[in-house]
């Protein structure tokens, strides 16, 4: 029987994938048989459980620091993952953080174009990185990881976190109208409210309560549920594919 979401030979390259999504989509992508870099900048005990967690199944993934706000620290992250495992086939674009929640009249000049270049300057200079060899082999995956708050505004103080997920989603588009006719393939997964250290740091039990009065589902989703649909879109399952930002936020925003 054929597995359409095999990813064996595949090189992936996860950026912040020390905790949380990116951490469970380098499980699932070494449990598919592909190569795994995750990239990671303050977490280093969390990267290298999450390394060793993988290459203790046999699978092979190396965990490699680089700040995903600066050129040169992307740069590192590209060629240290070439090096060890050949050219990128899949480009998770996974780091980010809604840094801190503050009001409008609290956001300063700096604040704000740091949220931006975090969750989404990042992400097109990561993309700008990999798109010459994927567009050289006619071959390639890019999936960024947005957000449902870049659909309904976000929560209370997340304004300039939503906003940069609102544009990252446009973001994706735009690139994959340009890559697709280079046989390179651009979409995003945008998640609900996922049970990990993000909302440990940033939502009270009180904010998830009321999350959650709102999901059908009635509960939290997970890294793993996030992870999958990320598989899938990176897969040769999601062939046909092109410029989707697929919900996973267990019927909250239904589009």
């Amino acid at each position: 029987m054929t597995n359409y979401l095999d990813l064996t030979g595949k090189t992936a390259l996860i950026t912040g994938a020390s905790s949380g999504i990116g951490a469970a989509a380098a499980a699932v992508f070494a449990d598919l048989g592909a190569k795994v870099a995750i990239g990671y900048y303050n977490n280093e005990k969390g990267a290298f459980a999450v390394r060793d967690a993988v290459a203790a199944t046999g699978a092979q993934i190396i965990a490699i620091k680089g700040d995903v706000r600066k050129t040169a620290d992307i740069r590192t992250l590209v060629d240290q993952t070439v090096a060890a495992f050949g050219p990128i086939d899949i480009l998770i674009n996974n780091a980010g953080s809604l840094v801190e929640r503050q009001k409008l009249a609290q956001i300063t000049e700096e604040r704000w174009n740091d949220i931006m270049s975090l969750n989404l300057t990042s992400a097109l200079l990561c993309s700008q990185m990999v798109a010459p060899s994927m567009v050289e082999r006619k071959s390639g995956s890019i999936v960024n990881i947005v957000s449902i708050a870049g659909r309904n505004g976000g929560g209370p103080g997340a304004l300039a976190y939503a906003t940069a997920k609102g544009a990252l989603i446009t973001l994706t588009k735009g690139l994959a109208k340009e890559m697709a006719p280079h046989g390179v393939r651009v979409n995003a997964v945008s998640p609900g409210v996922i049970d990990t250290p993000f909302h440990e740091v940033f939502s009270t039990p009180e904010m998830i309560r009321n999350f959650v009065a709102g999901i059908p589902l009635g509960r939290t989703g997970t890294s793993l549920e996030c992870a999958k649909v990320i598989a899938f879109l990176a897969s040769d399952a999601a062939a046909y594919v092109v410029g989707e930002t697929i919900e996973v936020n267990g019927g909250q925003l239904m589009l």
